[in-house]
């Protein structure tokens, strides 16, 4: 369920404005209007942005994305249309844990048939139908990631390019957050919530080293090894 809003607030004041100025542009080529992010769950602050997403009947008609400061606010307009946005809520992807609160939770500034409702139920399905071997697969993939960024922090560190290396180990935690999100079958609002949710935000290059280590063995065990000969690579 939704958190209360707090109709005061100078964003949802101005992703209100933004929902009139295209309606009243775009009439017949808008289908559904809606913010997600902090907007959405009703905690938005001084530092939020209005995330708004708009979705379109037609490809070429309506509103073009964008992303920029209005009234001191960071605006990201995000434009779809209706099938492509059916589309992606069945698509999982290696980012899944960062872009499946966007799905399930929507809330609707202009939906008269209920779009936003079908898309979270579309998405919902899609992860009731998912197999485990399928989030391991994308799991694995983050894990990759994670385990070369770690590495080139280390030897960046090594070689004293200390701004660098702090660099790659954010990308690192990042992508070793992904992994426990996948495995866990968790998402998160941002990829800050990511890392302190999974408690990987403060850790060092040695610490960090460990949780790969750990994760490593845990998809070795469900039949996804992060290492192995050239035959694994084609599988």
């Amino acid at each position: 369920m939704h958190e209360e809003i707090d109709v005061s607030s100078p964003r949802w004041q101005l992703a209100v404005r933004l929902r009139d100025v295209i309606e009243r542009r775009w009439p017949a080529e808008v289908q559904a209007i809606g913010v997600h992010g902090s907007l959405a769950h009703g905690d938005d602050h001084d530092g939020s942005d209005v995330n708004l997403l708009v979705v379109k009947y037609r490809p070429a008609a309506g509103p073009r994305p964008a992303l920029r400061r209005v009234e001191g606010i960071l605006v990201d307009l995000e434009v779809t249309t209706a099938d492509e946005g059916m589309r992606r809520a069945r698509e999982l992807t290696s980012r899944w844990p960062l872009e499946a609160d966007r799905y399930v939770t929507t809330r609707p500034l202009h939906d008269p048939n209920g779009w936003f409702g079908k898309l979270r139920d579309t998405h919902l399905a899609r992860l009731a139908e998912t197999r485990p071997p399928e989030f391991t697969a994308l799991a694995r993939h983050n894990w990759a990631l994670a385990s070369a960024a770690h590495g080139r922090a280390v030897r960046l560190a090594e070689w004293y390019e200390t701004d660098a290396a702090l660099v790659m180990i954010a990308e690192s935690r990042l992508h070793a957050a992904l992994v426990t999100g996948l495995l866990t079958r968790t998402y998160f609002r941002n990829a800050a919530d990511a890392v302190r949710r999974t408690g990987v935000a403060g850790a060092d290059m040695q610490e960090l080293g460990a949780v790969l280590k750990e994760q490593a063995g845990e998809l070795s065990a469900r039949g996804q090894p992060v290492d192995g000969n050239i035959g694994l690579l084609f599988e």
